[in-house]
């Protein structure tokens, strides 16, 4: 029988997971074979989920089951429904799929989930928001979600948050409570999970770290990046903006960034090579061209100029070390956690 866990919180027991830990569902590079991996080292894996056609769902939620027989969850981004009016029907077509072939979790960003929350009920799907205000975390618990995600400052990806996660996650956890609270943002080691504890979190949400795993699907030269990186050579900025507008995001320094510079920063519409494609993204149900400041992920399967790319990082960059196993980094986490907590007793 396992020992019974320091780290063994609220969100355990509502997610039924062994560790409060979860993988950030990072888009296209989180799919089965990471959401596997974390959920079978005792967390919670998360696969993007967004661009996944109707007819595709059912096929990615048996991938993942084909390889593990614990939880799961989806991360879906609901900017579309706004700034996309012509596919907000089929967007929420796709939310509802989700629901139908029995997610587990749906982790929304970006969007009100309220008009989702009954109907994954109904459905057995927990919900949960990732929020970048305390109105907007107020606004989710009263529309019936199992959790937040308070995502600071810090964060890599898109990052709704102007405050620091120490000073905005107890602020939520406060405003929220007693619904539980998940932190994100500047964290990729075990400190920075007790940290998070201390701060009234009841478990983590990570990004980066999970990006430098062996499963994670993104260019080798990605995973490279991160983990030469510092957290001084992020960039937060709306640069990459096509298709998701007034979206400030974290990034490493690229080739889009240093020429966008030497041209003065020019705003949108006047920017360098505008409009021109960068190459082609060959994703599963059909080839996808990419535009210069195009917010994706840089995966296998982009063929183009890859200097061009975003290349999602939050500041705990400066604590990713290496690229291993996504099971390794979930027990290399909860061993550095447990040993900060047993130094308590």
């Amino acid at each position: 029988m396992a020992r019974p866990s320091l780290l063994d919180t609220e969100i355990c027991r509502i997610f039924k997971t062994r560790y409060p830990i979860w993988n950030v569902g990072f888009g296209s590079g989180a799919r089965a074979e990471l959401a596997a991996a974390v959920s079978n080292a005792g967390g919670l894996g998360v696969i993007g989920g967004t661009h996944v056609p109707v007819e595709r769902i059912a096929e990615e939620v048996a991938k993942v089951r084909a390889l593990t027989d614990k939880p799961f969850g989806v991360n879906f981004i609901l900017q579309g429904i706004v700034n996309l009016p012509n596919l907000a029907d089929l967007i929420r077509e796709r939310i509802l799929r989700w629901f139908e072939v029995g997610a587990p979790v749906m982790v929304f960003f970006w969007g009100d989930p309220a008009e989702f929350v009954n109907e994954a009920h109904r459905a057995g799907t927990k919900v949960v928001l990732q929020a970048g205000s305390v109105d907007e975390a107020r606004a989710a618990k009263d529309a019936g979600v199992d959790a937040i995600i308070a995502q600071g400052f810090e964060a890599g990806g898109h990052v709704k948050s102007h405050i620091a996660l120490a000073t905005f996650l107890p602020t939520v956890v406060d405003a929220v409570a007693p619904l539980p609270v998940l932190a994100a943002g500047g964290i990729a080691d075990g400190r920075g999970i007790v940290a998070a504890l201390d701060l009234g979190a009841q478990g983590v949400s990570l990004g980066t770290r999970f990006v430098a795993s062996r499963e994670a699907y993104v260019r080798d030269e990605y995973k490279e990046r991160l983990v030469s990186a510092t957290a001084e050579d992020t960039y937060y900025t709306d640069l990459y903006d096509v298709g998701w507008p007034n979206a400030p995001h974290r990034t490493l320094r690229t080739k889009a960034i240093e020429e966008w510079e030497a041209a003065g920063r020019p705003p949108i519409g006047k920017r360098p090579a505008e409009g021109v494609a960068i190459g082609i993204e060959h994703r599963p149900w059909g080839d996808v061209e990419v535009k210069r400041y195009a917010p994706f992920m840089l995966t296998p399967d982009f063929d183009g100029q890859a200097e061009y790319a975003p290349l999602w990082a939050g500041e705990s960059v400066e604590l990713v070390r290496d690229v291993k196993p996504a099971g390794d980094i979930v027990r290399d986490l909860v061993r550095e956690a447990e040993e900060v907590l047993a130094r308590r007793v």
